[in-house]
């Protein structure tokens, strides 16, 4: 009796996990996509040119400012109507003395004294930001011409307090990594799509994303930016939107290795970020969004935990039936094939995509659960150095 009884709590288990996980790949997305077929809330937009601080983060960008403040002042928005602002997070390398040679062009820099990390940068220059809107924007991604007049035509709509555009990959690079990253992403940009046609998308893009500059909170060191900021944002009754024709185009790290540390980091703050608006996990406040939050972020970050107890769950009940020794042989399966992509050719054909999805899979998973783990530990990432470099 007493096996009949763990065989049941092991189903239980396993179901709930196996639900779990279809539910936040799949069962979110289609639930997004038929609310908003039947319930949508259209953005007021209208052309407009407010006075905007584009805001560009630097440590150590010497390879890349330059091109970046190029592509800053050709901008298609009125230049007595665009500050440009570069904030450098006490960088060592020539990036401050390149920034000074457009100061005769209108730009300004902002020399942190100390290495304080890119929130504590963010804090100070939005203190002295004169723009009416606040562009975020880091030093290696490139803005289409349109990208500033395309986010501000959503600020028309006074209940709109953020907007985000679309960051997009620059190359195609020859790797797995960079494959897998544009295919996440692809997926990503449908579900902010959604997100945003039915009230506000979770989160920002920290590369391209706006805000009224009367709704910014300076923060703690430790909190991300552009997920802390649109959820305030929300929390306070606004909308945070995404606008997908307001177009950057940066590297992608196109490694995996950089991809599990990238996000391992976002994870760490993130988690300790959404903690730190609490009020955006409680639908009696927030009403749907709550729902959005739990599913985009929390549950996503917990996917790793969630597959592993869904097979613990299997092989407690592996003597209720077939399904649940389907499930073993599916777990181990996907463990051999993301193991094989290491010595599967990156090109060959059906069975290495497959072994470089699961590949992927597993490793920002884990990544995701070091970033949960030192977050409840208490251990944040603050201050560290572009992948790229």
């Amino acid at each position: 009796q007493s096996g009949d009884c763990m065989s049941s709590i092991g189903a239980l288990v396993a179901w709930t996990g196996f639900g779990l996980v279809c539910y936040v790949y799949v069962g979110y997305p289609a639930m997004l996509y038929i609310i908003s077929k039947v319930y949508q809330r259209p953005v007021r937009q209208e052309e407009c040119t407010p006075s905007v601080t584009l805001v560009i983060s630097a440590f150590n960008e010497a390879d890349v400012i330059r091109g970046k403040l190029e592509n800053s002042l050709a901008l298609d928005y009125p230049r007595d109507r665009l500050e440009i602002l570069v904030v450098s997070d006490a960088s060592t390398d020539q990036t401050d003395r390149i920034v000074e040679s457009f100061q005769s062009r209108g730009v300004q820099l902002l020399r942190m004294p100390v290495r304080g990390g890119k929130t504590v940068g963010l804090n100070a220059a939005c203190h002295i930001a004169k723009g009416d809107i606040i562009l975020f924007s880091d030093a290696n991604i490139l803005y289409q011409r349109d990208t500033v007049r395309r986010l501000v035509t959503n600020f028309a709509d006074p209940s709109v307090g953020c907007v985000t555009g679309d960051s997009r990959y620059m190359e195609e690079m020859d790797s797995a990594a960079h494959t897998q990253e544009n295919a996440y992403w692809g997926y990503e940009r449908m579900i902010r799509t959604m997100e945003s046609q039915i009230g506000s998308t979770v989160g920002g893009d920290g590369a391209i994303f706006a805000i009224r500059r009367e709704l910014f909170r300076p923060l703690p060191p430790e909190a991300i930016n552009d997920l802390v900021i649109p959820l305030q944002i929300v929390a306070d009754g606004y909308r945070a939107v995404f606008e997908p024709t307001a177009i950057g185009f940066e590297p992608s790290a196109g490694d995996f290795r950089k991809e599990f540390r990238r996000k391992r980091r976002i994870v760490n703050r993130s988690w300790r970020g959404v903690m730190s608006v609490g009020t955006v996990l409680n639908p009696l406040r927030v009403g749907i969004f709550a729902w959005q939050v739990w599913s985009h972020k929390v549950l996503r970050w917990l996917m790793l935990p969630l597959v592993v107890a869904s097979a613990a769950g299997c092989v407690m009940a592996l003597e209720s039936g077939w399904f649940y020794q389907v499930g073993i042989a599916g777990f181990v399966g996907s463990l051999v094939l993301a193991a094989a992509a290491v010595v599967l050719p990156e090109r060959g054909g059906w069975l290495s995509r497959v072994a470089q999805g699961l590949f992927y899979f597993y490793l920002v998973n884990f990544a995701a659960l070091l970033g949960v783990v030192k977050a409840l530990s208490g251990r944040v990432e603050m201050v560290w150095a572009p992948e790229r470099n």
